[in-house]
This record gives structure tokens, sequence and C-alpha cells, in this order.
């Protein structure tokens, strides 16, 4: 089989539909490549919260948040800490993409239809001081309609690029390599596998029945990270971070494999960056599993208390959702691959959600009745059934009921439960007064001065032990594997570069593949609400780029 068009994009998630979309309102003959079966239209993106970083929006301004690009600008190269010589595309890139945030990105959306919830989040707090890593102020917009919403605008646009015989979308074609004749990449080669009628991030067959040869000026990789590969994240696993965990949770399908990676730079790309990745430490196994591992990431507020896998608390700032990386660093370091949140019953009601599209039905659905639940008394029903259901969870009246359940959940190690108990009772004496020499106890009450923190998000203070607040609740947290924050160096027109730093003719890179920009945007650390943002705008600078030749 072999078909020809203007452009090749190799992915159908975020950055690959963005692309494409860019390419057909450019007029543009486009092959949409992608090897899953088309309930999986929309890749990663679509399991997504739909968190976005913006700079400046109307809705921080409505929550009184006070922020600019020069604060966004300290926060992310205090985050990324850029210490290589590689990392110059990267740089280049994250100036570029501080200028979108701050600029276009919002109305860009915002015309095609795109909304956010009302109240702004803060993810990534950090704690380190003005110049260290994380968000001096919260800037994680919720799309209304989460993963699904984001996506929808691009998918219908491909979709009508179809419907106009522009686009020939071609599921179940797994690309094998990249046809190079005279240094230029002019086209992809592959399998055609069998049809499947698996559901979107289930496993699909691997079977063979046909090949195929797609032939295009310019190519655009956009197939996404390593996160469904244990083993490669393992063999990258940056030495600075320690052994990498014996047992991890997958926050991403099977399927995102890293393949791509690799016969990319066969073809010449620089990959550069692979040992800089970003899971979570707050992973929790799903009850009801897509893919195999499958894990759901608590979006957790600043009043659990955590522990590590022998009960020793957290030192400061590791507290919920402050630096991930950090606590990843950690909690490696103790020789365990997972750690404790213990937690009330009233905390669990504000401070917990949980990452994805599927467990937020309110958002997702656009469900306005629903959604009114969330400012009620009672923890959002998803919530709830993980700690119904969940396997990770044990929740109990008293400190010793506690205890016996926790110990259930780790048999091989000597959990120390009256350490666990000596900093609960001492943390709980530190509320007597309005200050504290506790730091997180200090945090949760700062958090409260923003309004959007107060309203849903963090809880009041108050102690753990307080039977009024009960039961109590302990969580068993496991690493998650998520995004990749190395791939193919790219310029900021997404063209892929060799090793000698010169573009390659045909070949250009989109989306988690490319580090979300340069080969590594992020640099060491991620702010939140950028991974779906990096998409969308790498797939517009390749699209708009190969338009235009």
């Amino acid at each position: 089989m072999t078909e020809s068009a203007d452009a090749i994009v190799v992915g159908a998630g975020l950055a690959g539909l963005t692309a494409a979309a860019e390419l057909v309102l450019a007029g543009k003959r486009v092959i949409l490549v992608e090897q899953e079966p088309a309930a999986s239209f929309g890749g990663q993106a679509w399991w997504s919260f739909g968190g976005l970083f913006l700079i400046d929006s109307p809705e921080q301004r409505r929550m009184g948040v006070k922020d600019s690009r020069d604060l966004a600008a300290q926060d992310w190269f205090g985050s990324a800490g850029f210490d290589r010589e590689e990392d110059e595309w990267g740089r280049r890139w994250a100036e570029a993409y501080l200028d979108f945030a701050a600029g276009e990105k919002r109305a860009w959306l915002h015309q095609m239809g795109v909304r956010w919830f009302p109240v702004v989040g803060w993810a990534e707090r950090g704690g380190y001081g003005a110049v260290g890593p994380g968000n001096s102020v919260p800037r994680f917009h919720i799309t209304w309609g989460t993963g699904p919403g984001v996506v929808a605008p691009f998918a219908d646009r491909v979709k009508a690029g179809e419907a106009a015989g522009l686009v020939r979308i071609r599921h179940r074609h797994r690309v094998d390599g990249l046809i190079v004749e005279d240094g230029a990449v002019v086209g992809v080669h592959g399998a055609v596998l069998a049809p499947d009628a698996a559901g979107r991030g289930a496993p699909s067959n691997r079977d063979v029945v046909g090949e195929f040869r797609f032939e295009a000026p310019a190519v655009i990789v956009a197939s996404g990270g390593i996160g469904g590969n244990h083993d490669l994240v393992r063999a990258q696993w940056p030495e600075r971070l320690g052994e990498p965990p014996a047992t991890m949770l997958s926050g991403v399908p099977a399927h995102v494999d890293g393949r791509m990676l690799g016969i990319t730079e066969e073809a010449g790309a620089r990959l550069v960056n692979g040992d800089r990745m970003w899971h979570y430490t707050e992973g929790i196994t799903n009850f009801a599993p897509i893919w195999d591992k499958h894990g759901i990431r608590i979006l957790p507020g600043p009043s659990s208390l955590w522990f590590d896998a022998e009960g020793k608390r957290l030192p400061g700032p590791l507290f919920p959702g402050f630096d991930t990386l950090g606590t990843l660093e950690h909690i490696v370091a103790t020789g365990h691959d997972y750690s404790w949140f213990v937690l009330t019953q009233k905390i669990i009601e504000k401070e917990f959600a949980l990452s994805g599209s599927e467990q937020n039905p309110d958002l997702t659905g656009k469900d306005l009745k629903l959604l009114a639940q969330r400012v009620k008394s009672g923890a959002p029903g998803p919530v709830e059934a993980f700690k119904e259901k969940g396997v990770d969870f044990v929740v109990a009246d008293t400190l010793p009921e506690l205890f016996v359940g926790m110990k259930k959940l780790s048999p091989d190690v000597d959990l120390d439960v009256e350490g666990i108990e000596r900093e609960i009772v001492a943390r709980d004496r530190e509320l007597d007064n309005e200050f504290s020499k506790d730091a997180q106890v200090n945090a949760l009450r700062s958090a409260r001065k923003y309004r959007g923190d107060k309203l849903i998000r963090v809880a009041s203070p108050h102690r753990i032990l307080d039977p009024a607040a009960g039961p109590l609740i302990a969580v068993k947290l496991h690493i998650l594997t998520r995004k990749s924050l190395g791939g193919i160096q790219t310029n900021l027109d997404g063209q892929a570069l060799a090793a000698d730093g010169t573009p390659i003719t045909g070949l250009y890179a989109a989306g988690e593949a490319s580090g979300f920009g340069g080969g590594g945007v992020h640099g060491y650390r991620a702010l939140e609400g950028t991974f779906l943002g990096g998409c969308l705008f790498t797939g517009r600078q390749a699209g708009r780029a190969v338009a235009r030749l």
C-alpha cells in the first residue's frame, strides 16, 4: 500500500491532532497514522484532568490572583534548573511558551469553544524560596469538559478535514521506519495491524496483516512518551534519583512505549534528556483497571500527613502538592516504592481530587447539577468509590485499628506506629494557637487565604484525632509513571535536529515525543498544566511550519 500527501502526522494524540488541524486550515493534504484502534482517538490527553497553564488570565484575576509573565518566568526557570549544553533549545522553547501562555493561548482556545472552571487550582506550590521551584500563584486552569474538552475542537477540525477529503486517518497502521532519501525524510513505512475492537486505552493486538508506505515532503512525529514501558523507564532512570522502584503503577496505557523515539533516532534525529522524567508519588491502584498496572493519581490538598513506608514523616517542604520531584527522590531514597497519607474524612471530602477525565464525571460531562455537589458535605462520588473499593485505602475509627490495616497492606515492613502516633499527637497540639512552628500547619493556613483553596480545596485546620472529623483514613501511595521530559530535540518550528544541530529536512516532532519542545522545555521539573499546553503549542508550531512549505 503506497499513498502520498503534503504531510504525514504520526500519532493521533493532542499534539498530532493540533498539527493536523493547522494543516487542514492551510488546505494541505494530510495522512494521520495511528497504530491503535479508532476508540483511542485523542491519545493520552483524553484521559487527562484538562489542566492548562495560563498567565494573568481573567479566571486568575477574578479569584484575586496577581500574575505576570515575569513571575511565571521566575517560577519556570527556577523549576527547570537548566544546566546542560543541550538545554539551549529547551530554554528557547520555554521563553516562547511563556509568551504564548501570557498572550494568545487563552484567546486562541476560547475562540475554538474551550472554557474553564472558574476556580483556578494551585499545583506544585514549591516551598524553597522565591527563586526555587514551584508556582508562586495558582495557574492550573481546569477545562470545562476536562481532557475530552481540550481534545474535541482539534479532533472536530481533523474529522471535518477528513469529510472534505483533506485528511486520511489510518488507524491500525504501525510505523516501523522513516523513509530517508539524500538526507531528507520523505515518508514512513510499516505494518498494517489486524482490526481490533478494543476500547479506549485497552490492549490491542499486534497481528500483522499487511504493509504500507506513505510518502510526503514532511513527517511530524507526535507519538508520545515512554510511561507505559516500565523497562524503558528503568533503563533511563536517572542516577540522581537512586535505584528505580521495583514496582510502579502506570498512568498511561501500555502502547505509550517510546517506540517511535528509537525509530526517529535511527533516521538521524538527536534524542536528549532521556533521564528527565515526571512520575507521580500519589498513585493508587485502579479498582476497575483498563490497562495493565492501571493507576490513578490523587491530586491532594495540603492537609494530609505524609509518612514513608516505615512510618517517618516526610520533611518540609515535601507536603502534598508542593514538590513532585523532590518527594519522588526522597521516597526512592528510603529503599521502598510506596508511602502513606494519613488523614480524616473531613480532609478527604475537601481535598481529594482524582486526576483524569473518567474520575471527574461532573467536569467531564459539563454537569452543573453534579458539579454543585462539590461544595456540599461528603466526598465526591469517585473518591468515595475508591475509599470503599480501592485496595490501598484503610478506614478506621481509632489509631490502633488504622495501624492494623496499614500493617496488613505492608506486611514486609516494620511500621513505626509509635512514631506515627507521636507525630499526629504533636501536630494536633500545634492547632491550639493561630501560629505554629509546624511548617505544614502554617502552609495550609496560608493556602486558605486564597479564596479558591478556602472554597473547595483546603479543609479548615482541625485535629487529626478529633472524632468529629473522622473516621481516620490511611492511603498507600505508589509511584505512578506518567511523562517523559526529554525527547527529540527541535528548533522553534518543530524541526528535528541532527547530532550536529542542523535541521533534518522533512522531519518534525511535537508533543511529548519532543520533550514538549526542544527536547526538554521543562528541564528537570514541570509546573503542571504545562503538558497539554506543550502538546498544543508544539503541535501548532510544527503544523504551521509544515503548512508554509
